[in-house]
């Protein structure tokens, strides 16, 4: 028997940690936990559908009033890799969708005119988005800004080619800030801020320096594919929804780490700055944010038991 819509939203619940809900045109409260990003894709097959669902189900709660889900149009505002845990920016209606989506535009456009990197947030710029990721080998400045545009090659299995860095392809800029160094892993933990928001742009950029995010099953030196071969094909589709499984990597392999970990953006109808962290996975947490997140467990584990111990008395 197929499930009702409350039963299908009462089953989402154990994916998502609710965030307060800000209204007129915005919605944070579809949130995937980084540690659950994995199990929640391969029940629901993308993250974008999956919170797209959410969304429209959210808006055809019973208790919304037949004008406001006329009216509403849920829908995401931009794209996170299938392997990406973090935040995932959606508008509540056309108009909100709009104007966020002129927020990212006028970001690329400000990219191809070499002038984005003197502007901070609050001038120009309405938007920031601020990942976390953790790339191959150590990366010896302080600070990278990486401005190789990104293009298209014929790949096998991607019918729409493969985003890869390439002189002749559009232009985009990510700024690389150094956290921590590992020499004894041979990886470094970075900060990247992007403003451009090109497709694998943080996966391709950090390959084509040198550094491709540890994992990442895809993209080599120089922000190419591997081009590895994985051996002769299975004749068995089954499991792929009946589509034969390529033969090579494909952007939708996962195994990498990359959080999109922070975005500041003007609120589309009342221009209030909202700033959003997502909470990190322990593997791109510093030394010192670790140290914190336990101590902060600990105190929160003894909080919880005084007070089970006052109840007890009581």
């Amino acid at each position: 028997m197929a499930e009702n819509v409350d039963e299908m939203q009462e089953r989402w619940k154990a994916f998502g940690v609710p965030w307060p809900d800000l209204n007129d045109g915005l919605t944070y409260s579809d949130f995937v936990r980084p540690l659950d990003s994995g199990l929640f894709l391969d029940l629901l097959d993308h993250l974008q559908r999956t919170v797209l669902t959410q969304l429209q189900l959210r808006a055809k709660k019973p208790n919304s009033s037949r004008a406001a889900a006329q009216k509403s149009h849920p829908v995401p505002v931009h794209r996170l890799g299938r392997g990406t845990s973090g935040i995932l920016l959606c508008a509540k209606s056309k108009v909100a969708k709009a104007r966020l989506a002129e927020y990212f535009a006028d970001g690329t456009a400000n990219v191809k005119k070499n002038r984005d990197m003197d502007m901070e947030f609050g001038t120009t710029r309405r938007i920031l988005k601020v990942y976390r990721a953790l790339a191959t080998g150590i990366i010896d400045k302080d600070e990278v800004v990486i401005k190789q545009p990104i293009g298209i090659m014929h790949y096998p299995g991607v019918a729409n080619g493969l985003y890869v860095a390439s002189s002749s392809g559009k232009p985009a800029l990510s700024k690389v800030t150094i956290l921590e160094r590992d020499l004894q892993e041979n990886r470094t933990l970075v900060q990247v801020e992007i403003h451009s928001g090109r497709p694998h742009q943080i996966r391709i950029h950090l390959a084509f320096i040198g550094h491709p995010l540890l994992g990442d099953p895809l993209y080599a030196i120089g922000g190419h594919p591997k081009f590895v071969e994985l051996g002769p094909s299975d004749d068995s589709f089954a499991q792929d929804g009946g589509y034969q499984r390529p033969t090579r990597p494909v952007p939708g392999d996962c195994g990498y780490h990359l959080h999109a970990h922070r975005l500041v953006l003007r609120h589309p109808a009342h221009s209030e700055v909202i700033d959003i962290t997502a909470p990190l996975p322990p593997l791109l947490q510093t030394q010192e944010e670790a140290h914190s997140s336990t101590a902060a467990g600990i105190l929160a584990s003894s909080t919880a038991e005084e007070v089970a111990s006052i109840n007890d008395k009581e």
